[in-house]
């Protein structure tokens, strides 16, 4: 409301705005706005995780590690400006994991640039492994596509790629999905049998939103989340 003075603006108006800018992180079990705020419960860690250059304003809240969200405003200028996720530790070699599964549900906003996904790392940081669950906008994964495949419940595009620190494969659903179910393992054993790497320690299996752009502020609300093993 640039150049209207406050006096003229009524008050119940004001309070209107004021809710509508707002990030629905009140009522929350908690919230932070720092750019590296974590909380962790349930076994699980939430990592507010704003880490790309000329990033906005950002505040993620959360009620558990399976109900929690961000209200994010990135301009909308290129590149990735954060990763808000929940993050669960294996700390096992993947041949001694008889099962690891994932269900997710999420809502998700009509604009911006973003991609929901499942950053999964070995404790070495080796390997990087991400599941795209849906894209919109202006994203795509690293490297160059390889193949297609059905593993893990899912059809994806698969790709392969380096960041210069890391081996990166992004599994890249082959159609958009806000909720389901992933057998992890099974995506593990496939990078395994075709040779892309070993049996390593598997580290972090985590959960969020890559956000590019959300100018304005957008919602991104995680319904449902956890992470299962055996």
């Amino acid at each position: 409301m640039r150049g209207i003075a406050r006096s003229a603006v009524p008050v119940c108006v004001l309070a209107l705005i004021v809710g509508f800018l707002a990030p629905p992180a009140a009522a929350a079990t908690w919230s932070s706005t720092d750019r590296w705020g974590t909380w962790t419960n349930g076994g699980y860690t939430l990592y507010n995780n704003i880490w790309g250059n000329g990033h906005g304003p950002q505040t993620i809240w959360a009620n558990s590690y399976s109900n929690w969200g961000v209200w994010a405003n990135h301009p909308n200028t290129g590149g990735v400006k954060s990763y808000p996720n929940a993050t669960r530790n294996i700390g096992r070699r993947i041949s001694t994991i008889g099962s690891l599964t994932s269900r997710f549900n999420v809502t998700v906003p009509g604009g911006g640039s973003y991609a929901t996904a499942y950053d999964i790392w070995d404790t070495g940081h080796a390997y990087e492994i991400m599941l795209w669950m849906n894209k919109r906008g202006a994203v795509g994964p690293l490297g160059t596509r390889q193949t297609s495949a059905s593993v893990g419940g899912h059809s994806w595009d698969i790709y392969r790629g380096s960041n210069g620190a890391n081996q990166v494969f992004s599994f890249v659903r082959t159609g958009n999905t806000n909720s389901g179910t992933v057998d992890v393992k099974a995506v593990l054993n496939w990078l395994r049998s075709n040779g892309w790497m070993g049996d390593v320690t598997l580290g972090d299996v985590q959960f969020g939103y890559e956000i590019t752009s959300s100018s304005g502020g957008m919602d991104f609300r995680t319904n449902e989340f956890s992470v299962t093993s055996s």
